[in-house]
């Protein structure tokens, strides 16, 4: 099966987190680090295109500083990245030149992820290191980023990479082999589940915390992850990444990891940025026949079906659409401000100039800016 799945794959985003990285005594691993450099390289030798997604910036400037533990808060996190993040490419730099393959550097942000001018900017940039042949190593910009525009760790930044560069597979590498039925650093027991056809609540819910010392994300952030390229249509592997071989043996099509299959029904780039990438500004509450339509049909959002509108938001903007019970089941960009919506809610479409003084459009979203979630 994974051999036919990987048959096409050209284009792969390998996510690798700070505890492959690192070694157990603190700092970076760099005997392991040259060791998947030198695989990562026979990779790009045999045709494929890698884009890394790095952590480990803010784990080396723990080391390079000194401190006996990981940072709590933002400013501190933010000066270990400086540090570490400077150590992190040297690193990357003198292993993958001893493979003749360079390497280059892209900090992002959330906001430069929702901003669409940016997105695509990043991706021209992304495109012409490809062509170039060298390898771009991803990260959070974790030295000026704060909480309101943090990925929240660099699972969910891979998963919306894989949309960036329009990737065929994501790999996620951890320090586990994959996801267990339990924790297998405390059951020793558990059993490795090989294959997850959809990541639904069931799955997340078993996914037990794995965080590490030196790591953000756990296996949920991971589950998270392909379930957002899952829904772009690209499979994803979750592995070991301590084995320095390990994305030479699953483009081989060996049975290691655990395979998130992609879904059948995938949306296109463009729904996929404006369901992930974008943070909703605001909501607007719809009735059920309004949501029907929407989910059912596939039809737009009218100011008819509109029963409340909560937050403020701009035209342009994301919104959450909500249901009667408050439940999100889709996004999408507005036509209209929370202003203006709130003085057409309810009106027939005929109405909005009369209520307005004026009319943009028919629709508040139109279907074209509209996805339904999972």
């Amino acid at each position: 099966m994974r051999h036919g799945l990987f048959q096409g794959v050209r284009r792969v985003v390998v996510k690798v987190g700070s505890a492959v990285l690192t070694s157990p005594k603190g700092g970076l691993d760099t005997d392991h680090i040259q060791a998947m450099a030198d695989s990562l390289s026979r990779t790009m030798r045999a045709g494929y295109e890698l884009v890394l997604v790095s952590s480990g910036a803010i784990a080396a400037g723990i080391r390079k500083m000194g401190l006996r533990g990981r940072p709590q808060s933002i400013p501190e996190k933010q000066a270990a990245a400086a540090v570490g993040q400077a150590r992190l490419m040297w690193v990357y730099e003198r292993s993958f030149s001893r493979n003749e393959i360079q390497v280059a550097q892209i900090l992002l942000t959330r906001d430069d992820m929702a901003n669409r001018r940016r997105f695509l900017n990043a991706r021209n940039t992304l495109q012409t290191l490809l062509r170039w042949g060298i390898l771009p190593v991803i990260n959070e910009n974790d030295s000026v980023v704060i909480e309101e525009i943090k990925f929240g760790d660099n699972d969910n930044l891979s998963a919306l990479v894989t949309n960036l560069i329009q990737a065929d597979l994501l790999v996620i590498l951890t320090d586990i082999d994959g996801l267990f039925d339990a924790d297998p650093k405390r059951h020793p027991h558990a059993r490795l589940i090989s294959l997850i056809e959809e990541v639904d609540e069931r799955v997340l819910s078993a996914a037990e915390p794995t965080k590490s010392e030196v790591g953000s994300g756990g296996m949920a952030s991971k589950l998270q992850a392909a379930r957002t390229a899952s829904i772009f249509g690209v499979p994803t592997v979750i592995a070991n990444g301590k084995m320095p071989d390990m994305v030479e043996r699953i483009l081989a099509g060996m049975d290691v990891g655990t395979l998130v299959l992609p879904k059948e029904d995938r949306i296109n780039s463009w729904k996929h940025w404006i369901a992930f990438s974008k943070t909703p500004a605001g909501a607007i509450m719809v009735d059920q026949g309004a949501k029907r339509m929407i989910v059912e049909r596939g039809k737009s959002l009218l100011p008819s079906g509109i029963r409340a509108v909560l937050g403020h938001f701009g035209i342009g903007d994301s919104v959450s659409c909500l249901g009667e019970n408050r439940e999100e089941f889709a996004r999408g960009l507005v036509n209209y401000s929370a202003e203006e919506v709130r003085k057409i809610q309810g009106r027939r479409t005929s109405e909005i100039e009369s209520v307005l003084g004026y009319k943009y459009y028919d629709e508040v979203i139109h279907r074209d800016h509209l996805v339904i979630l999972p």
